[in-house]
């Protein structure tokens, strides 16, 4: 299937709702993408709806939209749908409130926990739910990801029960210039290759992903639209793409972040291909 050319006007006029991507579609690491603040203002004023979706699971929506308003994106909270907010959902459907979590990442990632309803202790004491909320926080890194993985060892290797949350899976996020950041995912990654070397056999020592591309944020990004007529403008085929594809709905590739516009032969295909945000 070949992917249509499609401006930011013309998707604005087929759908009722746009749903957006934060890094790489409206900001990287250092200020806003160019031509996000005039799509934005122009969103607010003559729509279509829109949603910020994104895995970021360090900032609450209230903080993010703090963050992005210092960029000239006056983005509402109630206008942005995080990864961190699907561990409500998650910890009732599988009854684990009250289970001790060590959580990496910042306060906003420790508060989407608690308001989860874990309790939180550090990682040095013995827990049952490992939450990588966020890369940011973790520094020294060493000593926190050695803190971490001796205390799940301990655990594993006593016989308890364990549970290995990642709401935001991306490896990689942009920054200036071409430069990208390591993120979550590939925190997440490296504990399970630590797992798998050590317990072989075990292959449900794995982490639960949360955002995309599992379909759980474009269902409760289309719940608070109030429709399907919806597209997500993403810039990576793995999350963004994979995971409107397997939610059902369009899809538009950006071409100003991590994936560009070069399609591999094999792989998720978006239904549009987006050159600018003008």
């Amino acid at each position: 299937m070949s992917s249509e050319t499609i401006t930011m006007v013309e998707l604005r006029h087929r759908y009722a709702c746009l749903l957006l991507d934060a890094y790489g579609v409206l900001v990287h690491g250092d200020g806003p993408v160019p031509g996000a603040q005039k799509l934005i203002r122009s969103l607010n004023q003559d729509g279509p709806a829109y949603f910020v979706v994104t895995n970021d699971a360090s900032r609450s929506p209230e903080a993010a939209s703090e963050r992005y308003g210092r960029f000239g994106l006056a983005v509402p909270p109630q206008r942005i749908v995080t990864s961190g907010s699907l561990l409500h959902p998650y910890f009732r459907a599988h009854r684990l409130q009250g289970l001790r979590c060590a959580v990496l990442g910042p306060a906003d990632s420790h508060r989407y926990v608690e308001l989860a309803g874990g309790e939180i202790v550090d990682p040095a004491e013995d827990f049952e739910i490992l939450v990588i909320g966020d890369e940011s926080g973790l520094e020294p890194f060493l000593d926190v990801m050695n803190t971490t993985l001796t205390t799940l060892l301990r655990r594993i290797d006593s016989g308890g029960d364990i549970t290995l949350l990642l709401p935001n899976p991306d490896l990689l996020f942009p920054r200036r210039d071409g430069a990208v950041g390591m993120t979550s995912g590939s925190i997440a990654a490296l504990v399970e290759a630590v797992l798998a070397e050590r317990y072989p056999h075990r292959p449900d020592l794995r982490f639960q992903r949360l955002g995309k591309p599992a379909t759980a944020l474009f269902e409760e990004a289309c719940r608070r639209a109030g429709t399907r007529s919806v597209v997500m403008i993403g810039d990576q085929l793995a999350t963004d793409i994979r995971g409107a594809n397997a939610a059902e709905i369009d899809s538009a590739l950006f071409g100003g972040g991590l994936s560009g516009l070069i399609l591999p032969p094999q792989g998720p295909r978006p239904t549009y291909l987006l050159e600018s945000l003008e």
